[in-house]
């Protein structure tokens, strides 16, 4: 039982320290970037679709480690299979497709952009593929964990 509650404490400790790091993504390198950007190239708005998907992707980032914290603490007191717990699963789920939209507003945006501006936005593109991908595996398995809950829902 010791371990168990070591495990989950770190999970938590682990959740709230990448929350962190999103929030000063949000709050401190996105708004430098941008007025870096405005400083180079005044009258030039291309930077606020990405500002946009970029926010959007932490949102709900957000949201989702939020979620997954609520299902650790419910894991913690031996409610893994409950109807909250169901509830947080369908959540992260949710944010999950979100995240991949916004990640293929990026994709999209940054294909266009470098049709007319001439750049090669080969490598930001791979990584919003690679992104795109880590999050279809986690969404594929929530919807394996999903399973035996609603199961074991519907027994009781």
């Amino acid at each position: 039982m010791n371990g168990k509650l070591n495990s989950i404490f770190f999970l938590k400790i682990v959740a709230f320290l990448i929350g962190i790091a999103v929030l000063a993504v949000c709050i401190y390198w996105l708004p430098q970037a941008a007025i870096r950007d405005a400083n180079e190239r005044p009258g030039d708005y291309s930077i606020y679709p990405l500002l946009i998907g970029a926010y959007g992707v932490c949102i709900t980032f957000s949201v989702a480690l939020y979620q997954a914290y609520k299902l650790l603490s419910f894991i913690n007191i031996n409610n893994a299979f409950s109807e909250v717990s169901l509830q947080c699963l369908k959540v992260i789920k949710k944010c999950a497709f979100t995240t991949i939209l916004f990640i293929l507003f990026l994709i999209v945006y940054l294909r266009v952009l470098a049709m007319f501006t001439g750049d090669d936005a080969a490598g930001p593109i791979a990584l919003g593929l690679i992104g795109m991908l880590v999050t279809a595996i986690i969404t594929a398995i929530i919807d394996v964990l999903q399973k035996p809950i609603k199961n074991s829902l519907k027994k009781m």
